[in-house]
């Protein structure tokens, strides 16, 4: 077999393992995650929204981007640092990306980059994401060990 032959063969199986990959990552994600578009501001008015889902764990809130083959999440967002700013409908050319959907406003901080965030969501998932925030429990309240 001559080199060319050699080299097509091996990019066919590694092309065929990476769309293997793909969409065994997209039909685990869209199973188990709640969909939500997700961007970091300040952005363009209909710019930086990407697909993706979102896990809640105890302190939390992990965001996996759909085109994305890295094994875990693209974000995580602490839960006692994740402050609600801003709720809104999407406006202009966002309306045909995010119709039916509404828009909160995340504040910088929640994250290790200190980015503030715009997430897309629909009204349901949406009251989902606001119940888990407001029953986190307070700092004040948790118990103080005893040295």
């Amino acid at each position: 077999m001559s080199l060319v032959a050699v080299l097509l063969g091996v990019l066919l199986v590694v092309a065929l393992i990476v769309c293997v990959l793909l969409a065994y990552r997209l039909s685990q994600l869209r199973r188990m995650g709640t969909p939500v578009l997700l961007r970091q501001i300040p952005a363009a008015d209909d710019e930086g929204w990407r697909h993706g889902t979102v896990h809640y764990s105890d302190d939390a809130l992990r965001y996996f981007r759909l085109t994305s083959l890295r094994p875990g999440p693209t974000r995580t967002l602490v839960r006692q640092a994740i402050e609600i700013t801003d709720r809104r409908r999407p406006f202009g050319s966002e309306a045909d990306i995010l119709e039916g959907m509404i828009v909160l406003e995340l504040a910088a901080g929640a994250d290790d980059h200190g980015g503030a965030y715009e997430v897309a969501m629909a009204p349901g998932a949406v009251t989902a994401f606001q119940s888990w925030l407001e029953s986190r429990q307070n700092e004040r309240s948790q118990r103080r060990r005893s040295a």
